[in-house]
């Protein structure tokens, strides 16, 4: 089975969100149990950096201006990179400016990426066809539309990794980009009069994915869906709609060979967690302080994230005389907000405003806690990798948070199920009291580590994941 990943991310090439995260294990997972998985990317600066030689695939000139289709393999994952220098080479964000502005062509760039993802299935590359396209994200919605267009010469699959970027854009764009004026409606691109490449990848696959089970469910509500509830339940009427969960990445993040830790650990040898706390505290300016309960938290300063929820319950922390290290960028608000609370709290709570790689990892080895309060979470990453690494998730439940933490009460304690904390309402008041509980179960350090012993326990491998998408292919 021939399949073509159309994404706009690769971790480690580039990253921006957890989309790299999990283009860069899904495919080399489906190698592993015999799928020839390809990716097609755009090429931008960082993605052409990491790799040594390409060959010349095709060469040709289009909607989008003279395009060369390249191929190169990275880590034996062979990967399309589509060369545009007038739409990709520009430094930094992928999607937007240093000023956080939207680049005006990206209706353009993006519609480039999910023609050429078409065009892979009807001999773009003379050498290899793709069976199965799975586009990702509105990046490469417009895969299925193109298919469409074509006669559908492949089955299609898409997956939401966050319904809240949709990629909308002028109606007067459509005739820029290939599509003819008769899939501007209703029962195809049109939302509220523009253009949603996001609507696209739903309406024109074969099947949507969404990247956890809870959210699959969730984004048929109006609460979660961005005007698309109509959509998503005739999807889900049709049995068209399916949550896959997504998965860690053993190579990269495992307690016991992670290449950023000096000390490493695992269960029944735990030391080297103590050892990465101290460190995690010097590193922040923090009290070394192994009795301290150690919250963690790496995000994207966002609402979405429950930043200003955390905000006002963190005096729970402070008072309880637990520690709070934080490690994010986003909204300035946010920012400065953080920013004086570590100036008033300089024992408790300690802030690092951008993104560093190698300190995320030793946050998630020396931390006690990791705190992931989202109003809405399609999957979550960082809890998984919490559960790996010993470090209890306290979460809201929603979305793969809901899937995959399991809240410590006494009788899920004693069922050996409990893995974290877990509270409902999107409220500060919640989170406070779900805090409260934390400090409460770390009080009495055997059931603690007995929680963290079943956490750890906790097999959310790519390996399954890739297995679940391969029976969907093959349901196709």
């Amino acid at each position: 089975m021939k399949v073509l990943h159309v994404c706009a991310e690769l971790y480690p090439l580039l990253k921006t969100g957890g989309l790299a995260d999990v283009m860069g294990a899904l495919p080399f997972a489906q190698k592993e149990i015999g799928i020839d998985a390809r990716v097609v990317l755009p090429a931008f600066p960082k993605i052409k950096a990491g790799f040594k030689e390409t060959a010349v695939v095709a060469e040709f000139d289009n909607f989008a201006g003279h395009i060369v289709l390249r191929y190169g393999e990275y880590q034996g994952l062979s990967v399309y990179l589509i060369d545009a220098p007038h739409l990709y080479e520009r430094e930094g964000n992928p999607y937007h400016d240093a000023f956080y502005q939207d680049y005006a062509d990206n209706y353009k760039r993006f519609a480039l990426l999910a023609w050429v993802g078409a065009e892979l299935t009807t001999g773009l590359d003379s050498w290899w066809k793709a069976d199965i396209v799975h586009a990702h994200d509105w990046h490469a919605g417009l895969t299925s539309a193109y298919l469409a267009y074509k006669g559908r010469p492949a089955k299609t699959v898409f997956t939401i990794h966050n319904l809240a970027y949709q990629g909308v854009f002028s109606h007067h764009h459509l005739y820029e980009i290939g599509l003819p004026e008769s899939m501007f409606n209703m029962e195809g691109l049109e939302l509220h009069g523009q253009i949603s490449y996001l609507k696209a990848g739903l309406y024109y696959s074969d099947a949507v994915t969404a990247v956890s089970p809870t959210y699959a469910k969730e984004i048929t509500q109006v609460e979660f869906a961005y005007g698309l509830e109509g959509l998503l339940n005739t999807l889900q009427a049709q049995g068209r709609l399916h949550g896959i969960l997504n998965g860690v990445d053993d190579k990269i993040w495992n307690p016991e060979s992670d290449s950023y830790l000096n000390a490493h650990y695992k269960l029944k040898a735990m030391t080297g967690k103590k050892k990465n706390k101290a460190k995690l505290q010097e590193e922040f300016g923090l009290p070394v302080n192994n009795n301290a309960l150690l919250f963690i938290m790496v995000t994207r300063l966002t609402a979405q994230k429950g930043v200003d929820l955390l905000i006002g319950a963190v005096d729970e922390i402070v008072k309880n005389g637990g520690q709070l290290a934080l490690l994010g960028s986003g909204a300035p608000e946010l920012e400065q907000a953080l920013r004086e609370l570590a100036q008033k709290y300089p024992e408790n709570i300690a802030v690092k405003i951008g993104y560093d790689e190698p300190l995320s990892h030793l946050m998630m080895a020396g931390g006690d806690v990791i705190l992931v309060p989202s109003r809405f979470e399609p999957c979550g990453l960082t809890q998984l990798y919490g559960l790996k690494y010993g470090t209890l998730p306290l979460v809201r439940a929603t979305g793969g948070l809901a899937d995959t933490v399991v809240n410590s009460t006494a009788e899920n304690i004693k069922a050996r199920k409990a893995t974290g904390f877990a509270f409902k309402d999107s409220s500060s008041h919640a989170l406070a009291q779900c805090i409260n509980n934390a400090f409460a179960l770390w009080a009495k350090q055997n059931l603690w580590c007995r929680v963290r012993t079943d956490a750890m326990k906790q097999d959310f491998s790519w390996q399954i994941a890739a297995s679940h998408y391969q029976a969907l292919y093959q349901s196709l």
